[in-house]
């Protein structure tokens, strides 16, 4: 009997315990997704005459700013940056620090885009904006536009936005070092509006700018530009359409470094199709001989040479251009010599429409076929041939592959020789074919289009090219072989005929050439035929 009284509390205090926990295991009751509410600010939003030097702004619950180095917006730019908080932890206000001396008779606008959130729950309150006026009035006026990349399909992310002031003191030059009239950001996608303007002419860019600066750096920064003036008032109804590109640099050759005892690397900036270079140093081995590649990764020439000799410096004079020529002293010492490492250029799976390819870290100078083997899963010979590509830096083999089937090359030592004498050991590559059932095929027939040639180009979905051809006229064109894979398909309007899209130029007013994107991205699945008609409007 005694041990029934005392089980009963037991069970009474566990049972207890087990509606505790499930009481608490609701967490909390519902998920608060309702945002943080404005209450008011000090001094009041839209303030005129504005002379203050601290803003606060109130809202009915804790909130923190959330990556604000990307989403806050202070147009005119201040200089030095006014302090807002809270930064790290939460609060019921937001405060400014204003640290500059403001312009008079100017609209400022503070737009916190997404990065007012509440301390919970993170619940945004989006594209909340203060204005003040240091005059008697805000200014009014607005424009609006929309940013696409002009060769990849989709635009990067929180693209700046910026009007410069036309006036007598302007000049295009002002985007790399000054800072703009008015700023605004594309925030989370491909439209931007410009509010609170004041009537005049403006210089139109965006930027992606990686340092956040409004300032363009064109080592950096993708740039688009609008190639009239904009007007206001006149202007407030058109929509601008600007095309964000990455120029190229001008041409500039870098002082070259020797990398080891026989190789030194010439880099440069710009376009350097024609780059060449001669040694001027004096007294060197009859015997000398050089050898110069693009390297695969890097703006920079590998340059080569042999013998080696003895000299504290050497001279060379670069030229790229009969405008482009340059004098280079360099100090040069003995180092070690590079070994030979040849790798393979073609992945485990061969294409029927690729060929097998080698290539090395050092310059090939000879390949010995006597003393390579090539067969298949069945391990029969398989009849083949190199061409050597000296200004690749490659060997390719031909020879003919079948589905379905593995091959196998075997180098035996000595078949590889470099130009600076190295040579191969045994070295061993295997790589597959697949079956023809595993590709896709495309037919993509072109209509409406005016102005040839074009390149037609498919893409993965990085932005990748993948495959590329070119057409004169409104045609059919078959893309075989494609790897089962999402695709887009763009056509670059190759307007200077030189087979390639050719970059804007900000300072020579250039823009890109057009590109156009298929609105679609296309499913090529295996052993499947796709046929799309491409059909171009407005070009």
């Amino acid at each position: 009997m005694s041990k029934k009284i005392w089980i009963l509390p037991v069970l009474l205090c566990l049972l207890a315990m087990v509606n505790c926990a499930k009481r608490g295991s609701v967490g909390g009751g519902e998920i608060d997704e309702i945002p943080p509410q404005f209450i008011k600010a000090s001094p009041p939003n839209q303030t005129t005459n504005f002379s203050a030097k601290e803003i606060r702004i109130y809202f009915d619950e804790y909130v923190k700013l959330q990556d604000p180095q990307k989403h806050i917006i202070i147009s005119p730019p201040m200089d030095p940056k006014p302090t807002i908080t809270p930064l790290g932890g939460a609060n019921k206000y937001i405060k400014i620090k204003i640290l500059d001396t403001l312009l008079e008779n100017t609209t400022y606008s503070i737009n916190f885009g997404q990065s007012i959130v509440d301390n919970n729950e993170g619940n945004s309150f989006p594209f909340f904006s203060y204005v003040f006026s240091t005059g008697d009035f805000l200014d009014s006026l607005q424009i609006k536009g929309t940013i696409k990349d002009a060769i990849v399909k989709q635009l990067d992310p929180f693209i700046t936005v910026a009007l410069y002031e036309v006036d007598e003191s302007y000049t295009d030059s002002l985007v790399y070092n000054e800072l703009p009239r008015y700023i605004t950001s594309t925030q989370d996608s491909i439209r931007f509006e410009f509010n609170n303007l004041k009537e005049g002419d403006y210089k139109l860019i965006a930027l992606k700018d990686a340092a956040s600066n409004y300032k363009f750096d064109p080592r950096q920064d993708k740039i688009g530009f609008y190639e009239r003036h904009v007007t206001l008032p006149a202007d407030t109804s058109t929509v601008f359409n600007l095309n964000l590109f990455k120029e190229v640099l001008p041409y500039k050759v870098i002082k070259p470094k020797q990398i080891s005892k026989n190789h030194f690397i010439f880099g440069y900036e710009g376009v350097a199709d024609s780059m060449q270079i001669r040694l001027l140093t004096s007294d060197i081995p009859p015997e000398f001989k050089y050898r110069i590649f693009k390297d695969t990764q890097h703006d920079s020439l590998q340059y080569w040479f042999t013998p080696f000799f003895e000299k504290d410096t050497l001279r060379f004079e670069v030229k790229n251009t009969d405008q482009n020529i340059d004098t280079l002293i360099t100090r040069f010492k003995d180092q070690y010599k590079d070994s030979l490492v040849i790798r393979s250029n073609t992945k485990s799976t061969l294409a029927p429409n690729e060929a097998f390819s080698i290539s090395a870290n050092t310059p090939l100078a000879k390949v010995n076929t006597e003393k390579i083997t090539l067969v298949d899963k069945d391990t029969l010979p398989v009849p083949f041939t190199v061409a050597l590509d000296t200004l690749q830096n490659k060997a390719t083999f031909q020879f003919e592959s079948s589905e379905d089937n593995r091959y196998s090359f075997q180098l035996l030592p000595e078949s590889i020789t470099d130009f600076i004498a190295n040579v191969n050991d045994t070295i061993d590559f295997t790589i597959r074919t697949q079956k023809l059932a595993d590709y896709g095929k495309m037919f993509l027939t072109l209509e409406g289009i005016q102005n040839f040639p074009v390149l037609v180009q498919l893409t993965n979905e990085k932005g990748e090219k993948v495959s590329e051809k070119s057409a004169t006229k409104n045609e059919e064109l078959t893309f075989e072989y494609l790897v089962p894979n999402q695709y887009n398909v763009r056509i670059v309007f190759d307007a200077n005929k030189n087979g390639k899209w050719d970059t804007g130029d900000f300072l020579k007013e250039l823009q890109p050439e057009k590109v156009q994107y298929l609105g679609t991205s296309i499913d090529v699945r295996a052993n499947w035929e796709v046929k799309q008609t491409f059909t171009v409007k407005d070009e």
